[in-house]
């Protein structure tokens, strides 16, 4: 790995300056988040590393629009998050974030071609596009031939090519992935990591939250979370 987490770098597509979160709980606040700044740029891929109870997942929930900052400035893809409304943060979200969850969240009564679509149908992108993409998609993580196929028929690899496949269709600049190989085989781990890679190349920003020595190795820079705080 080489280079500083900490950038100034114009066209990041995270700029995370001072981010703090705290939470009221009955033993007084609790700061999940002290100060945390950082910088991510096109085509990188970052691996955010920590114990539990580090923060990890608080962070990736402000990265994911899904909760906000306490104080301080994240600006995702251009825009200052704390400036939107909830209806623009909302757009924000559909528009330039895809996720990858570890335990793949398909929809079980939707093929793999209708959970696949599923970002472009909610950007209301017409069928013709929706068809083109998907078919593209599903070539590029080698399930095209699992596209009419519903997700209890596939494996733990196969769907989170799928889950893979559903997150960068619409083609947002950030890609989040949360613990990706976590339900995975090594071999398998390994196929869905150099697929993140091959993602990342083509330009597209990715954060993986991962406990794995092999994921975080295949990425180009780590930040490490403890107490809340980050170090490169």
């Amino acid at each position: 790995m080489s280079g500083d987490v900490n950038r100034n770098a114009s066209g990041d597509v995270i700029r995370s300056v001072a981010i703090c979160r705290t939470y009221e709980s009955a033993a007084g606040p609790v700061e999940a988040l002290r100060d945390v700044t950082f910088d991510v740029g096109p085509g990188e891929m970052l691996a955010l590393r920590g114990p539990s109870g580090s923060g990890k997942s608080t962070l990736v929930s402000i990265l994911a629009c899904v909760d906000r900052p306490t104080s301080g400035r994240l600006e995702l893809a251009g825009q200052d998050v704390a400036r939107l409304s909830q209806r623009a943060l909302r757009s924000l979200r559909r528009r330039t974030i895809g996720i990858v969850f570890q335990n793949f969240h398909l929809l079980d009564a939707l093929t793999v071609r209708e959970n696949v679509s599923l970002p472009l149908v909610l950007l209301r992108r017409d069928r013709t596009e929706i068809a083109e993409r998907v078919d593209r998609v599903l070539d590029l993580v080698g399930v095209e031939d699992l596209a009419e196929r519903y997700p209890a028929k596939l494996s733990g690899g196969q769907a989170q090519r799928v889950a893979i496949a559903r997150a960068v269709v619409h083609e947002p600049a950030l890609v989040l992935a949360d613990e990706p190989t976590g339900n995975l085989d090594s071999r398998t781990g390994d196929d869905i990591v150099n697929l993140l890679r091959e993602i990342a190349q083509a330009g597209q920003t990715i954060v993986v939250a991962t406990h794995a020595d092999a994921v975080a190795a295949a990425c180009d820079r780590t930040l490490w979370l403890r107490d809340g705080m980050a170090s490169a």
